[in-house]
Parts: C-alpha cells; structure tokens; sequence
C-alpha cells in the first residue's frame, strides 16, 4: 500500500524534474547492535549514495518547517541557485549518524510529530509533488 503510494507520487514527481528515490537496505540483526551502532552504519551506507557536489537536506525533527507554499519556494529558491542534485535524506527509527550531520547542507523537519519511516516517505513524496503543483500554478493544492 505504501509503496505503491510512492511509486504514484514518484511518477507524477517526474512529469516536473528527473526524480529518483534511493533507499538503503534495512539493517539485520539489530537486537544486537546499540542504537549507535545503527545509526554509524546507517550513515555509513547513506553516504555511499552521496555524491561531493550534492546539496544534502536532511529530514529533520528539528529542521526548519515549512507550509506548503513555503516548501515550494524552497524548491524553487534551489533549482535556480544551479544546484545539480538536492538530496533529500530521511533517517532511520535514530536519526543520523555524526557524519551525516557533518555532511548536510540544510535540515528541514515535515512535522514535529514522529512518523514511521515508510509513512515520511509516503508524506515526502505528496508535499514535493505539492510543491511543483504550487510552482506550476496547477489546481491540486487546493
């Protein structure tokens, strides 16, 4: 169910911009590991899929919010900045890793509740299609 919400939001995502969503593997054997143990080795494998000219905007709790208009702006304020890629990264069920943080350029939180990580994905993808809805002028904000 989620995931075929996302795949409708990633194809309707692509009618505005190159568009592709990249998730890491679930980690195993986390019983075993301390939270921080998971959080090194999920940065560790987030990082692998940045690039160095990447703009890194990490899915933060404590990132700047945003209405709908706002974030649209937002989007729009990075894609006439020259910004190649902007790399929207959601964390795991800890957050990020020291090295992930060291590598953002920017966080943005979507809402001060917490969400299951495959519903912020779900959530992500609806306001970003929102956004270029907004940017567009097309009726679906309303």
């Amino acid at each position: 169910m989620f995931e075929d919400a996302i795949q409708d939001y990633t194809q309707k995502i692509r009618f505005y911009i190159p568009y592709e969503p990249v998730a890491i593997p679930y980690l195993k054997n986390t019983k075993a590991m301390s939270q921080d143990e998971q959080r090194k080795r999920e940065g560790e494998l987030i990082l692998k899929k940045i690039d160095p000219s990447d703009y890194v905007v990490l899915l933060d709790e404590r990132g700047k919010e945003f209405t709908s208009q706002g974030f649209a702006n937002y989007i729009q304020s990075h894609m006439l900045s020259g910004v190649k890629n902007l790399v929207f990264v959601i964390g795991g069920a800890y957050g990020f890793s020291g090295d992930v943080y060291a590598r953002q350029n920017a966080k943005i939180a979507l809402s001060q509740l917490t969400f299951p990580h495959i519903m912020t994905r779900v959530i992500f993808a609806e306001q970003l299609y929102r956004a270029f809805t907004i940017l567009k002028g097309e009726p679906y904000h309303h």
